[in-house]
């Protein structure tokens, strides 16, 4: 299907993609603003529709809904920043329903051309946004508890992933001449559980992270002290250092969960480079992966910068929502090439090789 991208359907799922990271990067902006609790009830904020809640308003609210005091206790008050974060975030939710619905109506009218498998896809889409939205009420209701935000930060990721796939699947069907379209069978075959287990490892490690950034309320990154190199690449100034505190093994089992997740990245990339010469492939394929293994490096350093420029209750906080950004995208890329992997279907083809 030729004419401007801007008039092809194809579009708006990209166009749903980068508002999904927006609304995942105001999450972030909320968290690093230990603001996650500023709206203690759902969906409304401080039983209004706004968010400019003075000291005294705040105060009032509580004395009347006891019940929901969060665990900072009745007598915090939070800054209309921090309560805007919050209602920000929620409004964006509310926003992005409306292009969803757009979407899902579009591949239904539109399903003789792009097939059931774009319409499912725009369907799951909506449904998960309706399971993320009451995911988010269950974490207002458990003031932002470790599981309810990894919960909420793995749904957020498979949401988003949904319109990468749709995109992909409608530009197949649009004619799209990519050689990624035209790997052939054994190729696939043989590769496509590496990929996927590259793909889980990115995803198992985005989960730690949003572990160890919420448990206790955040309050496990100083568990390894801080600085170089006795907070990073060491812990307490131990390469392996004693368990005992909980704190200590949240982070330890963060790192070596990343350790882990680098060497399948980088082990898995590079035998799919191999694979695709053998079977005379595009090397696209093994470049997108590589591209991931790149993407974990850079993270790596994000989050070891994050402790080494940070000083004791003093965090740069700007580093940890770069850290969880970067790690979302490290995600999705790597879902690309797992959906390229379910998707081609064609003879093999070298006009890439080199």
């Amino acid at each position: 299907m030729g004419g401007s991208w801007v008039r092809r359907p194809s579009t708006l799922p990209i166009v749903l993609f980068l508002m999904a990271i927006c609304i995942i990067i105001a999450g972030g902006t909320i968290r690093i603003n230990d603001a996650g609790e500023s709206c203690p009830d759902w969906p409304q904020c401080f039983g209004t529709w706004g968010f400019d809640i003075n000291p005294d308003q705040q105060g009032a609210y509580w004395e009347e809904n006891p019940d929901e005091i969060d665990s900072r206790g009745a007598e915090h008050r939070y800054t209309t920043f921090e309560i805007f974060s919050e209602w920000f975030h929620r409004f964006l939710v509310a926003v992005i329903a409306i292009p969803v619905l757009v979407n899902a109506i579009v591949a239904y009218k539109m399903r003789n051309v792009y097939g059931s498998g774009v319409l499912k896809s725009s369907i799951l889409s909506g449904i998960l946004l309706i399971i993320q939205a009451i995911i988010g009420a269950v974490t207002v209701a458990f003031d932002n508890i470790d599981w309810s935000v990894a919960l909420h930060l793995s749904m957020a990721s498979i949401f988003t992933s949904t319109f990468i796939y749709q995109h992909v699947a409608m530009r197949q069907k649009e004619g799209a001449d990519w050689a990624l379209f035209r790997m052939n069978t054994e190729f696939i075959s043989k590769n496509r559980s590496r990929v996927d287990a590259m793909t889980g490892a990115v995803f198992t490690l985005l989960i730690l992270g949003a572990w160890v950034s919420s448990t206790a309320g955040g309050q496990y990154n100083q568990a390894c002290s801080i600085g170089f190199p006795n907070g990073w690449p060491k812990c307490n100034g131990a390469i392996l250092p004693s368990l005992d505190g909980p704190g200590v093994l949240v982070q330890m089992v963060h790192r070596f969960g990343a350790l882990i997740a680098g060497f399948i990245l980088l082990a898995g990339s590079a035998r799919l480079r191999s694979e695709a010469r053998q079977h005379a492939v595009t090397p696209t394929i093994s470049r997108i992966t590589d591209v991931v293994s790149g993407i974990w490096f850079l993270n790596l350093m994000v989050g070891a910068s994050y402790l080494i420029f940070a000083k004791m209750d003093d965090f740069p906080e700007t580093l940890s929502l770069v850290h969880l950004v970067v790690g979302v995208l490290c995600l999705q890329v790597a879902l690309t090439a797992s959906f390229f992997m379910r998707l081609s279907a064609g003879p093999a083809v070298d006009d890439e090789a080199e």
